[in-house]
């Protein structure tokens, strides 16, 4: 697109966009280029967009319907905006994503992807860090490639239901729902997923909702899904972001984890995240 320059972040992960504003009318041309770009690069960093609550929502629309998340407060006069908020004086808690993640990924239909606008950030700290799912996958060790090939993975909604309630202390900003038995059902979803853009297959499997590999119990599959995380959060299949005011950061949830690092104590952070669906996962 005319006056837009992309920049790799990594030779395969992220690139940064310049020479846009998504205040201004987004026209059917432009919408297709940013899906295509996210698809290829599935995290793109847009600096000093300070998009209002409309605008990033109509940015959001670009990628897919508005999705609203079970178990996660909204802001109260928005449903569809969820303040991701830690406050200086809540220190030695556990955050929110503060593990690596792919968002509520054991949904039947699991998010395509969200967006978070940067509004107040600590002066230094708070980085999310991605990593790439396709990249982990085309370098999987053989032995491991043939276990979960054409396997499904066992999902739940482990921080919201019974048998894995957190016990660690949690932001009071964010606030969540826990302790519903229904998130302890199990969904058997592919382990490894075929991007409905790109084509591209990609590990679909994270340490916050994967309990097993199907055919195998949670003791036979832990050492397995160890060896696997360990893999994907290799340093060469990350991306990090330092947040800068007024960034916007666009990822796609199809084939990335993410990591929000907690290390700002003291200090006040606030993103508003919107979020869009995505489609029942395919097997690669």
């Amino acid at each position: 697109m005319t006056g837009l320059v992309q920049e790799p972040i990594t030779p395969r992960l992220g690139s940064c966009l310049t020479g846009l504003d998504l205040k201004q009318p987004i026209s059917p041309a432009l919408a297709e280029d940013l899906r295509q770009r996210l698809a290829d690069r599935l995290v793109l960093v847009l600096p000093e967009q300070n998009l209002d609550i409309p605008a990033l929502k109509r940015a959001t629309e670009v990628f897919g319907p508005l999705m609203r998340l079970p178990y996660v407060a909204p802001l109260p006069k928005d449903p569809d905006v969820i303040a991701v908020l830690k406050e200086a004086e809540e220190r030695n808690i556990h955050v929110f994503g503060g593990n690596w993640h792919s968002d509520f990924s054991y949904l039947e239909k699991p998010p395509g992807g969200s967006l978070l606008q940067a509004v107040d950030l600590p002066p230094v700290g708070g980085d999310t860090l991605w990593a790439d799912g396709v990249t982990a996958w085309e370098t999987l060790p053989d032995d491991l490639r043939a276990v979960v090939d054409g396997r499904n993975a066992i999902q739940t909604g482990k921080p919201y239901g019974v048998k894995h309630r957190p016990k660690v202390a949690t932001s009071k900003s964010v606030k969540m729902t826990r302790g519903d038995p229904e998130a302890d059902r199990e969904r058997a979803l592919p382990a490894v997923r075929r991007h409905p853009i790109s084509g591209k297959a990609a590990l679909f499997v994270n340490p916050t909702y994967t309990t097993r590999l199907e055919g195998m119990s949670e003791e036979e599959s832990a050492p397995i899904l160890a060896r696997l995380y360990a893999h994907m959060t290799r340093p060469e299949f990350q991306c990090r972001h330092r947040w800068r005011p007024g960034d916007l950061v666009i990822w796609d949830n199809r084939a990335t984890m993410h990591f929000a690092v907690n290390d700002y104590d003291g200090h006040r952070r606030l993103l508003y995240r919107t979020t869009f669906a995505g489609e029942a996962p395919v097997m690669a």
